[in-house]
């Protein structure tokens, strides 16, 4: 694919597609999880909601919160009703993540009430914008014991170690785990750009192999864990992630020359002070 026009808006296939998300290994969880790949149609309310009835909140049409006047973030605070907006895969995607990291979710939303409540809702304060990037755009990358090093390879761009030389250790000793319901987005129709916030998590040994439903109630209880601890304000963490690089997420990325595109793979700019 070529690279997008920074100047063009993205915009999602205009209609329910299943085919989309059969043809694309990124969406390979949220089919196992929920079996999104055999539905026919738009998911209505009450399909989302089957699929959140293990957590706190429902899904609502949007028109409540526009006849309620409230900001979105206080108003699902107040309600625990999320305003949905109807055939839209970003508020569809966004369903699933609250489906699938309740907590997370939860404690995001309450974070933004508290900065909302200190600083008022005209100034965004530091941790406002960061729980917005990562809500949007965060990648969670669990790392065992053994590939703890690709943490560090990460932060400082060395996409050819950690894409390709360690490769291996892609999907047995690291796995990847989308968050941000932008990135689900944009993957309906990928583009050499697409990139990522990457956070990094710790899980024991053996993980790659857990069941899916066991994996993630255990990385959502590790974020409500990192993130009460400060880790969005830590620079270490939140660092960019080519996400067409992940392999298996991307066809092209099984030849080692995708990752010679500098203008996607950056180089590390070093501070010379």
């Amino acid at each position: 694919m070529q690279k997008t026009d920074v100047k063009n808006r993205f915009m999602p296939p205009l209609h329910w597609d299943a085919t989309v998300l059969n043809s694309n290994s990124i969406f390979n969880d949220l089919c196992q999880c929920f079996n999104v790949c055999q539905l026919k149609h738009w998911p209505d309310l009450n399909w989302l909601n089957q699929c959140a009835q293990h957590t706190a909140v429902t899904f609502v049409d949007n028109d409540e919160l526009s006849a309620d006047g409230r900001y979105y973030e206080e108003y699902i605070y107040a309600t625990k009703r999320v305003p949905t907006r109807r055939q839209n895969w970003h508020d569809f995607f966004g369903a699933l993540i609250w489906s699938l990291f309740p907590k997370t979710k939860s404690l995001l939303n309450k974070l933004h009430i508290n900065e909302i409540t200190e600083h008022g809702l005209k100034q965004r304060s530091k941790l406002r914008n960061k729980l917005t990037l990562f809500d949007e755009c965060g990648l969670v990358i669990c790392l065992q014991p053994s590939t703890y090093e690709h943490a560090n390879l990460l932060r400082e761009h060395q996409w050819q170690h950690s894409f390709i030389n360690k490769r291996h250790d892609w999907w047995q000793g690291i796995r990847p785990m989308i968050f941000g319901h932008a990135l689900y987005e944009m993957a309906t129709a990928p583009f050499i750009g697409l990139t990522a916030k990457a956070l990094f998590v710790e899980v024991p040994s053996g993980f790659c192999q857990w069941p899916l439903p066991q994996a993630y109630a255990y990385v959502d209880e590790q974020l409500v864990r990192q993130i009460t601890q400060g880790d969005l304000l830590n620079k270490s963490q939140l660092t960019p992630l080519p996400l067409l690089g992940v392999p298996l997420w991307y066809a092209a990325n099984q030849q080692p020359q995708f990752y010679s595109n500098q203008d996607y793979f950056r180089p590390k700019r070093h501070s010379t002070v």
